[in-house]
C-alpha cells in the first residue's frame, strides 16, 4: 500500500504531519495532542503565507503505529449451559494490558495490546480509548479509521453501530463519534456522510439501494480512493444522522446462523467527511490595505473518518451455513483472508497484494497509508471457539506492527472569499441606495412645499364658492315651499276621485288569498297520497326483512346444534385421551421410576434446559399434537371453564402436555393459557389440577418473558398458597420447580422475595421427599447465584435475602446430603453466598465456614472445589477466622 498520498484542490494544497507515541491509546493520542496543536498553528501560519506568494511545499509525514484494543464478550445463555464445567479459554489482565490464551489447564500464551477491555467495560469506556483520539484527529484535518474484527457473534456491530434508542449508555462508536463531531462543529463547517456495504465483492449504497454495483476510482496523482456513485448526504444534527444510520442498517444483509441469531453477511463502511474553517494569524496590517486583507482566502481543513464493521469470520461446520448462506460465508472469509495477507505483508515489509479484494482496496489508506487507525478485536470466552479466538488475537498482533504516515490536509476556501466579496458588493449597493434615498427625500420635500401653496389657493377658491352656494340654496328653498303648497291642493282633488277604486282593490286582494289557499290545500293532498304509497312500500320491505331474519334465526339454531355435537365429541376425545395418559403413566411408573411423565409436565428443569427424554409415551404426545391441530388451542382452553370436573381436569392435562414443548409455549401464553392456569390455582380445590397446572407453569417459567408475566399476574403468591395447602410430594415438586425457575431471573429477586417466594421454598422441605428437596436446593442455588452476580456488578450491597429469610440453617444442614442433586446445588449456593463479604459474619456463626472448607477439599466436582478455594482466599473475614482456628483454606 502506498503511503505517499497528497491532496489537491485548485491551486492551494497543504499537508501536515503529526507524530504519535507507542505506549498506549491514551498516551499515543490524548497526551500528544497539545504538542500537535502547537505544531499545527506554527505550520499553518507559515504555509499560508507561502501559498499566497506562490512558494508552498508539502510537509513530510510522520509514522504512527496502528493501535489495537481487545474486547471480551460476556458469556451468552448457551455458553453458560454448555461450558459450565469448563474454564474460559482467555484470562484478562487489564491493568497490565495483557491477555492469556490457555492452551490447556496448565499452559497458556501471553499477548500484550494497547488496551484490554473486560466483559464489564462500558460502551463509553470503549469509545474513549479506541475511537475518541481518532475523532479528535479527524477534527484537526487528518484521515482516521476505526475498525472492528472478530468471529461472528462476538459483538462487533454492538460495539460500533448500536443506536441506543432505549438505553443511551449502550450507544456505539458511530453515534458517539458523531456527537463529538457535532459538538465541535460551527455554522460554517460542513459534515457529510456516506454509508456502503461490501456484499460478495459487490459495493452497494445502504442509503440508496438502487446503487447496487458501485465502482472504485483511484486518483492516479494523489492515490486517493473514491466511490463516485455513492450517496454523500450533508447532515446538520445528530437526529438526522441517527435516521440515516437506521435507514442504512435496515438495508444491510443479515441472517440467522448457529453462532449468531442476526449475523451480518456484509462489511459495512461509514464514511464521514468533515470540512472545518481555520483562522490564519500573522497578517501584516501596517503594510496591507483593508481590501488586500479581505482578498486573502481562508484555510479549510478536510478530515475523513471511516468506521468499518467487518462481517465476522466463521467456520462452516460451526455456523451450519448452507446454500446461499454458505456462498456468503465463503466470500466473507476470502475478503478477510485478503485483508490478513495485506496486514502480514505490511508487518514483514514485503509486497502488499492490495488488489486481491475490494475490501483491501477500500482500506488502502487505513493500513500503511496516511490515516490514523484504531482496531478493536472482539473475542468470546468459550473454549469451544479457541481456534477462532487465537486467529483473531494473532491478527491484532500483526496489525500492531503496521506503520502509517499521518498527514494533515488543508486547502484555501475560495468560496468563502467569494462570499466575503459578495458582502462588500452588497454593502456598496446599500450605500448607493441610501444616497439615492436622500435624493428622493429632497425631491419629496420640494414637492410637499408646492402642494402646500396649491392647497392654500384651493382653500380661498372654496370659500368663495361656498358663499355662492348658500345664496343659491336660499333661493331654491323658497321656490320648493311654493311648489309644496300647490301639490297639497292637487292631492285633495285626486283623493275625492280615487275613493271607489280602493274598495275594488280590497275585493281583488281577498280573491287572490282564496286562490292561494286552494292551491296549498291541493298540494297537501298530493303529499299525503305520496306518503301513503311510501308507507305501503315500507310495509312490504319490512315483511321481507322479517322473513329473512327468521331464516337467519333458523340457521343459527342449526349451527348451535352442530357446535353442541362437536363439543360433545371433543369431551369424549379428551376423556379418552386422559384415560390413555393415565394408563400409560401407570405402566411406566410400575416399570421404570426414572422416566418422567409428560402428563406430570415432565420437565421441571433448571434455567439451562435439558434435552427431552424419549419414552414409550410418544404415542400419547402424537395424540395430543393431533388433537391440538384438529381442535385448536382456543377450544381446548375454553374447556378449562367447563362445569364438568372430569372434562376440566382432562383439559388441564392436555394443556400441560402442550406446555412441555417449547414451540407451543408462546402460543399458549398469547391465547391466555397462562392466565387460565393461574386462575385454576386460585379457584380450584382439586389437588390433581393443582399438580398438573403447576407443572405447566413450571415449563412456561423457563422463558424469561414468561417469568415476568407470571410475576406481574401474581403467580408467586398463587404458587406459595398452593405449596402451603398441598401434601402430595409430586404437587410440591412441581410448585418448587416453578419457583426455582423464577429464582434464576436477576430482575425479579426483590419482587419474588416480597411475595413470599423464598419462604414458600423453605416451607416445602417438610415433605422430605428427595425430588422436592432437589428442586428447593436448585431454587436456592439460582437465587444465590443472581445475588452474587449483582454484588459483583455493584448493584446490590446489603445482606443476602436468603440469610434474612432464615435459609442458611437448612443450607448448612443439607450441605452433606447423600443425594447428589441436592448436595451439588447446596454446595454452589454456599460458594455464591460466600462471595459477598457482608454475608461472612452470619456464615461463620451459622457453621457455613466448616462446610466451605470441606467443599474446597472433598467436593467431587473440580470447578466447585476451585470456586470454594477462591472464595475462602478472597474473603478477609474468612481468612481471619481460619487463622484463629489454625486451618488451611487450601
Amino acid at each position: 500500500m502506498s503511503s505517499n498520498y497528497s491532496y489537491k484542490n485548485g491551486g492551494g494544497v497543504k499537508t501536515k504531519s503529526v507524530s504519535s507515541s507507542s505506549s498506549s491509546f491514551s498516551s499515543g493520542y490524548s497526551k500528544s495532542k497539545p504538542a500537535v496543536t502547537s505544531n499545527l498553528r506554527r505550520n499553518s501560519t507559515g504555509s499560508t503565507a507561502n501559498s499566497v506568494t506562490g512558494a508552498h511545499k508539502d510537509a513530510p509525514g510522520v509514522s504512527g503505529r496502528v493501535r489495537v484494543a481487545v474486547r471480551l464478550r460476556p458469556k451468552n445463555s448457551e455458553e453458560l449451559s454448555t461450558d459450565a464445567d469448563f474454564a474460559d479459554c482467555v484470562e484478562l489482565q487489564p491493568e497490565l494490558k495483557r491477555l492469556k490464551l490457555r492452551r490447556n489447564n496448565w499452559d497458556s500464551d501471553t499477548f500484550e495490546f494497547d488496551e484490554v477491555l473486560t466483559e464489564f467495560a462500558s460502551q463509553k469506556r470503549v469509545y474513549e480509548v479506541v475511537a475518541k483520539p481518532v475523532v479528535e484527529s479527524v477534527l484537526e484535518g487528518y484521515n482516521g479509521t476505526v475498525m472492528a474484527y472478530g468471529q461472528t457473534g462476538t459483538g462487533k456491530t454492538y460495539t460500533l453501530g448500536k443506536l441506543g434508542d432505549e438505553d443511551t449508555s449502550a450507544r456505539g462508536i458511530m453515534v458517539r463519534a458523531m456527537e463529538d463531531i457535532f459538538a465541535e462543529a460551527t455554522e460554517t463547517d460542513s459534515i457529510s456522510v456516506s454509508y456502503i456495504q461490501l456484499y460478495m465483492e459487490t459495493i452497494q449504497d445502504l442509503l440508496d439501494p438502487v446503487n447496487d454495483n458501485l465502482s472504485i476510482v483511484e486518483d492516479p496523482k494523489s492515490g486517493d480512493i473514491t466511490l463516485p456513485g455513492a450517496s454523500l448526504i450533508e447532515v446538520k444534527d445528530q437526529q438526522s444522522f441517527v435516521e440515516l444510520l437506521r435507514l442504512g442498517e435496515a438495508h444491510r444483509f443479515a441472517t440467522n446462523t448457529k453462532l449468531n441469531t442476526e449475523s451480518s453477511r456484509s462489511h459495512a463502511i461509514l464514511m464521514v467527511h468533515v470540512k472545518k474553517s481555520v483562522s490564519v494569524s500573522g497578517d501584516n496590517v501596517g503594510s496591507k490595505s483593508h481590501t488586500n486583507r479581505t482578498m486573502k482566502p481562508p484555510v479549510v481543513r478536510k478530515g475523513k473518518l471511516i468506521v468499518v464493521d467487518l462481517a465476522g469470520s466463521e467456520r462452516i461446520d460451526k455456523s451450519g451455513s448452507e446454500g446461499h448462506t454458505l456462498e456468503e460465508a465463503k466470500s466473507i472469509n476470502l475478503s478477510l483472508s485478503a485483508l490478513g495477507k495485506c496486514i502480514n505483508a505490511l508487518a514483514e515489509n514485503s509486497y502488499v497484494p492490495v488488489r486481491d479484494s475490494k475490501l483491501t482496496r477500500l482500506l488502502r489508506d487505513s493500513f500503511g497509508g496516511t490515516a490514523r487507525t484504531s482496531l478493536v478485536i472482539t473475542i468470546g470466552p468459550s473454549p469451544r471457539h479457541r481456534g477462532e479466538t487465537s486467529s483473531t488475537i494473532m491478527f491484532g498482533q500483526r496489525a500492531m506492527k503496521v506503520e502509517n504516515m499521518l498527514k494533515i490536509k488543508e486547502e484555501f476556501d475560495y468560496k468563502s472569499l467569494a462570499r466575503k466579496l459578495d458582502v462588500q458588493v452588497e454593502s456598496l449597493i446599500a450605500q448607493h441606495e441610501r444616497q439615492q434615498k436622500a435624493y428622493q427625500d429632497e425631491i419629496e420635500k420640494i414637492s410637499l412645499e408646492a402642494k402646500k401653496q396649491i392647497s392654500q389657493a384651493e382653500k380661498k377658491f372654496a370659500d368663495s364658492l361656498e358663499k355662492e352656494r348658500l345664496k343659491y340654496q336660499r333661493d331654491c328653498m323658497e321656490s320648493i315651499k311654493k311648489l309644496e303648497a300647490q301639490l297639497a291642493v292637487n292631492k285633495l282633488k285626486e283623493e275625492s276621485l280615487n275613493k271607489p277604486n280602493e274598495e275594488l282593490n280590497e275585493v281583488k286582494k281577498l280573491l287572490q288569498n282564496e286562490i292561494r289557499l286552494r292551491k296549498t290545500a291541493e298540494e297537501e293532498v298530493k303529499n299525503l297520497q305520496n306518503q301513503a304509497v311510501q308507507w305501503k312500500r315500507s310495509e312490504v320491505a319490512g315483511n321481507a326483512e322479517i322473513v329473512k331474519l327468521r331464516k337467519m334465526l333458523e340457521d343459527e339454531i342449526h349451527q348451535r346444534e352442530k357446535l353442541e355435537e362437536e363439543i360433545s365429541v371433543l369431551q369424549n376425545q379428551l376423556l379418552q385421551l386422559s384415560f390413555d395418559a393415565d394408563e400409560t403413566r401407570k405402566q411406566l411408573e410400575s416399570g421404570d421410576r426414572s422416566v418422567d411423565m409428560t402428563a406430570d409436565m415432565g420437565s421441571i428443569i433448571s434455567p439451562v434446559r435439558q434435552p427431552q427424554m424419549r419414552y414409550s409415551g410418544e404415542q400419547e404426545k402424537g395424540s395430543v399434537a393431533t388433537l391440538f391441530e384438529q381442535v385448536g388451542l382456543q377450544k381446548i382452553l375454553s374447556l378449562l371453564e367447563a362445569e364438568d370436573p372430569d372434562v376440566r381436569i382432562h383439559a388441564v392435562k392436555v394443556i400441560a402436555n402442550l406446555a412441555a414443548e417449547a414451540n407451543n409455549q408462546e402460543k399458549i401464553v398469547e391465547a391466555g393459557g397462562l392466565a387460565s392456569l393461574l386462575d385454576l390455582l386460585s379457584s380450584s380445590d382439586d389437588e390433581n389440577i393443582h399438580r398438573v397446572a403447576a407443572g405447566a407453569i413450571a415449563n412456561l417459567a423457563m422463558n424469561e418473558t414468561n417469568q415476568e408475566l407470571i410475576m406481574s399476574q401474581g403467580g408467586i403468591s398463587l404458587l406459595a398458597m398452593t405449596a402451603q395447602n398441598a401434601d402430595d410430594p409430586q404437587t410440591l415438586r412441581m410448585v418448587a420447580g416453578a419457583i426455582a425457575n423464577l429464582c434464576g431471573n436477576d430482575k425479579l429477586q426483590l419482587v419474588l422475595r416480597a411475595e413470599g417466594g423464598i419462604k414458600a421454598l423453605l416451607s416445602m422441605v417438610r415433605s422430605k421427599h428427595p425430588d422436592v428437596l432437589a428442586q428447593v436446593a436448585r431454587g436456592i442455588a439460582n437465587f444465590a447465584k443472581c445475588e452474587s452476580r449483582a454484588s459483583t456488578q455493584g448493584i446490590k450491597s446489603g445482606k443476602s435475602l436468603l440469610i434474612e429469610d432464615g435459609a442458611l440453617a437448612w443450607i448448612v444442614k443439607n450441605a452433606s446430603n447423600e443425594a447428589s442433586p441436592i448436595r451439588r446445588h447446596i454446595e454452589l449456593a454456599l460458594c455464591h453466598l460466600a462471595q459477598h463479604e457482608v454475608n461472612a459474619k452470619d456464615m461463620i456463626s451459622g457453621g457455613a465456614l466448616w462446610e466451605l472448607v470441606r467443599i474446597s477439599r472433598d467436593c467431587s466436582r473440580e470447578d466447585i472445589r476451585i470456586l470454594a478455594r477462591r472464595t475462602l482466599s478472597s474473603s478477609p473475614s474468612f481468612q481471619v477466622e481460619l487463622k484463629r482456628l489454625r486451618l488451611n483454606s487450601g
